[in-house]
């Protein structure tokens, strides 16, 4: 019998009707549901049928009732083990999801029955003096609140390419490309490109330009002496901090994640029910 993992949104009302239909679907289809018990506790009586994991077992599939940052977490959770993580947006963008709330039921006996497509995401690891992490969407350096303006430089395959105050730095993922780097004026990259955009959040310069960087470059970010530490983190979680003088890491790493998609679901079509038409 086939396993589907389930991970559903951090605010529980809003998925738990959800939760009752994923479970009347597998149990048409002859799957096994399983959840941890924290997990299943959010929704009551909904989520009778689901079995409980003390740690969830490497599924056929991950069944996501949430927003990006639900998905974001399952796809970190089943990282290099090439379970297909397939969503139901029950968040507010909702970018990375592959049906909307009101096509849950469709949606979810269609990825059941294997009628998605899966698309590879690469990711990108930071190391700093010991500790690691690895992000779907981006590694993020910002200044802590009521701190001075960051002064922070980067190398890149190393060569330097900037060196600027600012409050901070943004590299990201062709995924995460539509996400923090966005709203930092970065680029967008198609899924699918290989490489990484970097760029500085809120510049005190005239001629900072985001980059995009090819795949086998490494980054090297550095926090410039005598300055105060800014804060790391990998898909918005802190990780650690960056002392003043101290210097990060971070690798474009292939194959991290996989998504599942509906058939003919294109990344185009995505950006433009998302955030409308790029011109006008």
């Amino acid at each position: 019998m086939k396993t589907a993992a389930l991970v559903t949104h951090s605010h529980p009302p809003a998925a738990t009707e959800a939760v009752a239909v994923a479970v009347k679907v597998a149990r048409e289809a002859g799957w096994r549901l399983v959840g941890t018990r924290d997990e299943l506790a959010k929704h009551g009586a909904a989520a009778e049928g689901i079995e409980v994991a003390s740690d969830l077992p490497r599924p056929d599939i991950c069944l996501v009732l949430g927003g990006d940052g639900s998905i974001l977490h399952a796809l970190r959770r089943f990282a290099r083990t090439g379970v297909p993580v397939f969503g139901v947006n029950f968040g507010t963008v909702g970018f990375l999801a592959a049906v909307e709330r009101d096509e849950a039921e469709e949606g979810i006996r269609r990825a059941l029955a294997g009628e998605v497509e899966t698309v590879d995401l690469p990711g990108l690891e930071v190391t700093l003096d010991g500790a690691t992490g690895i992000g779907l969407n981006d590694v993020t350096l910002t200044r802590r609140p009521h701190d001075r303006v960051a002064e922070l430089s980067y190398r890149i395959a190393g060569e330097e390419v900037g060196h600027v105050r600012c409050d901070g730095l943004v590299a990201a993922t062709p995924v995460g490309s539509t996400g923090y780097n966005l709203a930092n004026q970065g680029p967008i990259l198609a899924w699918g490109v290989k490489g990484y955009a970097v760029s500085y959040i809120s510049p005190h310069s005239l001629t900072a330009r985001a980059l995009v960087v090819a795949p086998g470059d490494v980054l090297h970010v550095g926090n410039a002496e005598g300055r105060e530490p800014v804060e790391v983190a990998v898909d918005g979680a802190y990780l650690v901090d960056l002392a003043p003088g101290a210097a990060l890491e971070v690798r474009f790493v292939e194959g991290v994640g996989r998504l599942a998609q509906l058939p003919g679901t294109s990344f185009y079509q995505r950006i433009r029910e998302k955030f409308g038409h790029l011109a006008v």
